[in-house]
């Protein structure tokens, strides 16, 4: 999660390959290496798969897919870097675009099974600036 031109906005990719050219969005995501745990997986999967380079700020619990019941389990991270374009290129041939979107773009354009961590975002969030 950043803030582009004042907007709070999500990062996103979209899978490769013809075959996925209409599947929705997803969270950058992949399978922890040996001895790694979940959250630095996650740094990891989306340094390499988008060459944003950030840190975890709140665990956002799983998701489980409703057809291939696949687990997903997600965290709220911050750019390390305070200035990020919108469009960024991909920085894996898993994915062809990758883009941080507003979280209203972003609930017509992820996987509907992962939607429940945009409203999970938003409460970790709005917990973080409450006094």
């Amino acid at each position: 999660m950043t803030t582009i031109d004042g907007e709070p906005c999500v990062l996103l990719v979209h899978p490769s390959g013809a075959y996925n050219r209409r599947s929705p969005w997803s969270i950058p995501k992949g399978l922890p290496d040996e001895g790694e745990d979940e959250a630095a997986a996650a740094v990891r999967e989306t340094l390499e798969e988008t060459g944003v380079a950030c840190e975890v700020v709140a665990a956002l619990g799983e998701a489980d897919y409703a057809r291939t019941r696949k687990t997903v389990v997600a965290f709220l991270a911050r750019p390390l870097e305070a200035s990020v374009d919108r469009v960024l290129a991909p920085g894996s041939w898993e994915v062809d675009r990758v883009e941080f979107v507003s979280f209203e773009r972003a609930r017509e354009l992820l996987h509907p099974d992962q939607a429940p961590f945009l409203d999970r975002a938003i409460a970790a969030l709005e917990s973080r600036t409450a006094p």
